[in-house]
C-alpha cells in the first residue's frame, strides 16, 4: 500500500531558504499540507527517513513562473554514496504534479530542482510527497 513516506521522524536538509527567512520560506512548510505556505530555494532538499522506503511516486506543487524545469532523484542505502534513480520534467504551473519513480528502496533521498522559470532561478515548492512503502 502506497503512503506518504516524509514523517515527524523523517531528517530533512535543504540548500538555502530565500533571505534566510526559514520562518516565513523554511522547509518545514514544505510537509505541512496548508496551502498558504511555501518553501523557496533554488536548489535540493535531502531526505533521511527513519527506515527503509521503496518508492513509487513523487508528487510536487510549485508556483506558476516559480518551478523547476527538471528534476532529479538520487537515493542511497546507509552509507552508499547516492545513486540517480529518476530524472523528471515538471510543467509551469499551480496544480499538484505527480512523477512514477522506479521502485528503488533507500533510506536517503536527494531532490535536486534545476533549470528554474524565474529569471532569478528562484524555485517555489508549496507541497512535496514522496509516495511508497515503509520497508521493516
Amino acid at each position: 500500500m502506497t503512503h506518504n513516506l516524509v514523517c515527524p521522524q523523517t531528517a530533512s536538509r535543504v540548500s538555502s531558504v530565500l533571505n534566510r527567512d526559514t520562518r516565513q520560506f523554511g522547509k518545514k512548510h514544505l510537509f505541512d499540507q496548508r496551502e498558504e505556505t511555501c518553501w523557496t530555494s533554488d536548489q535540493w532538499v535531502l531526505l533521511e527517513f527513519p527506515q527503509r522506503v521503496r518508492l513509487s511516486c513523487l508528487q510536487l506543487q510549485f508556483q506558476g513562473g516559480f518551478c523547476s524545469r527538471r528534476g532529479r532523484l538520487h537515493g542511497a542505502q546507509g552509507s552508499e554514496p547516492l545513486a540517480g534513480i529518476a530524472d523528471f520534467y515538471p510543467e509551469d504551473g499551480n496544480s499538484l504534479q505527480t512523477f512514477p519513480v522506479p521502485p528503488a528502496e533507500v533510506d536517503r533521498l536527494r531532490l535536486t530542482l534545476e533549470d528554474a522559470s524565474d529569471l532569478f532561478g528562484r524555485v517555489v515548492v508549496y507541497h512535496l510527497r514522496v509516495l511508497g512503502e515503509k520497508l521493516a
